[in-house]
């Protein structure tokens, strides 16, 4: 018996078995469908009127006619849809140039730029330069003198020992079109290729120039194996204060935050090296490698933990040691494996321990007290430097402080923003981390503090004036002490050997 569609639609409890059955659900069983379908069939059937025999068809009923529709008034016209057009684009100008920030209008400029290169390079034979003679097409470049190696380097006279000016002028064209400040200059003369930062390695040619070149170091060309060791002490310094990010990486931006590029173009104006105490200072690197050198016993250029506690007699304490041979302050994982410094890390740590002052020496130990590298000095961190102080100076026969006295100090010194918890900002706004250092791990230090008018301290600190800093204090009266101890111990040998030659003139 075939089922209506309109019957289906009736019983919308079969249309979804029939539904689940035909999307191949388990849960409508066919004995249970053959049941609701029969069922169905039946009450079909019965719901049928049933026509006897001889009953005529019921009559029709009379068709009933549609009442005429009354006139409809006319509905009003729809309202106009207002279009609103879109905001016009806001043209927003460039604002961000990596490269520095391109001189108005065309580039004229460039082009008398080159010519005056082409005018320098004809007073060369064959219009090829050396790099003695690189200096001249640098100030025709409107550079700085001692930009001669990495331009000749740059346009591959490192390879060739010379740089002809067709291939100096192609490199420098590519340079003019794409850097527009001195910063990028220098970084695309100094990097690898590719390469928008400079790395360590890239300052040695650079630095060895100034070594060759220079009248104030012209007395190193006798002494050729302390090339290197200045080189090092140059690059560290460099990045001591340069490299604020303390990535091995100096950034453009790093590089037009310093003063490194204004302090490169003095050299060429200031014949005594040592007048520029940044960076180049040759009265510095000797302090430096001296200091390094009394420790360094075997010479090897390494020192381990037992010598550096020797330096300055023992003032540093222990558990500061550990945390800087544990790799807080170093690069890689050299100095906490193998457990010795190199001579280029402790010219970090030399500056960062007579100079606590400088934003770097308050990084650099910050991160050795830091000693769960959480970001914050908490009490317990504290008191763990300050055990080792009160051991030394019970030692010495001297009472110390109890820490919490000690505490209530600190926390009166730095006032950190967040209570029991003290911050990198925490102690370079308080402006006396210098003395919240010493007082934990530099005994010596310490004392010296105590023993001080809190007034004069004060004053030290609210003192505005260009005042030399710290580690240029050190370095000049270590200087003048190191100078001392040489020319008595000269005048002794000659005494000793003016001496002797009498004693045997005498006895001959």
């Amino acid at each position: 018996m075939m089922i209506k569609e309109t019957s289906l639609r009736r019983d919308p409890d079969l249309r979804g078995e029939l539904a689940f059955l035909a999307r191949g659900c388990d849960f409508v069983l066919p004995s249970r469908f053959k049941k609701r379908l029969k069922s169905f069939q039946q009450q079909q059937v019965q719901s049928k009127p049933e026509k006897k025999p001889g009953t005529p068809p019921p009559a029709p009923a009379p068709a009933v006619t549609a009442p005429t529709p009354t006139p409809r008034s006319p509905s009003p016209p729809p309202a106009p849809v207002i279009v609103t057009p879109p905001p016009p684009a806001i043209n927003i100008p460039r604002f961000y140039y990596p490269r520095g920030l391109p001189a108005p209008g065309p580039p004229s400029n460039h082009d008398t730029i080159i010519a005056a290169i082409e005018a320098a390079f004809t007073e060369f034979e064959e219009e090829k330069a050396d790099i003695y003679e690189m200096g001249k097409i640098a100030k025709a470049c409107g550079c700085p003198l001692y930009w001669k190696a990495p331009m000749f380097n740059a346009a591959g006279g490192e390879r060739t020992g010379f740089v002809s000016v067709h291939s100096f002028i192609a490199t420098w064209r590519k340079l003019l079109h794409s850097c527009h400040d001195d910063a990028a200059k220098f970084i695309y003369l100094l990097a690898k290729p590719g390469c928008n930062y400079l790395e360590q390695e890239d300052f040695i040619p650079l630095l060895q120039d100034i070594v060759d070149t220079h009248p104030g170091l012209t007395f190193l060309k006798d002494a050729p194996e302390f090339h290197s060791r200045y080189i090092t002490t140059v690059i560290q310094r460099i990045y001591y204060v340069v490299n604020r990010s303390w990535t091995g990486r100096i950034t453009m931006m790093e590089l037009r935050r310093s003063n490194f590029l204004q302090t490169l173009a003095l050299l060429e104006e200031e014949d005594d090296i040592n007048q520029i105490t940044d960076y180049f200072s040759y009265e510095h690197f000797y302090v430096i490698y001296c200091k390094f050198w009394e420790l360094d016993t075997d010479h090897d250029l390494y020192i381990d933990p037992k010598d550096l506690a020797r330096y300055n007699d023992h003032a540093s304490s222990n558990r500061i040691i550990e945390r800087m041979f544990s790799g807080a302050v170093t690069r890689g994982n050299s100095v906490q494996r193998e457990g010795r410094m190199s001579y280029a890390e402790f010219v970090w740590f030399l500056i960062s321990e007579e100079d606590k002052k400088n934003p770097t020496s308050i990084e650099y130990w910050f991160r050795c007290m830091d000693v769960d590298g959480d970001g914050v000095l908490s009490m317990f961190e504290l008191e763990y430097f300050y055990e080792e102080q009160c051991e030394r100076m019970e030692g010495m026969g001297i009472e110390p402080l109890p820490f919490q006295d000690l505490l209530c100090q600190m926390l009166d010194l730095v006032k950190p923003e967040t209570q029991g918890k003290i911050t990198l900002g925490d102690l370079k706004r308080c402006r006396m981390a210098h003395i919240f250092f010493d007082t934990f791990f530099n005994l010596e230090k310490y004392l010296d503090h105590e023993q001080r008018d809190p007034f004069a301290v004060q004053k030290d600190i609210d003192s505005e004036g260009p005042e030399p800093s710290d580690w240029d204090k050190y370095a000049s009266e270590e200087y003048e002490i190191l100078v001392a101890e040489e020319t008595a111990n000269e005048q002794l040998h000659e005494g000793y050997d003016t001496l002797t030659h009498t004693f045997m003139h005498t006895h001959t």
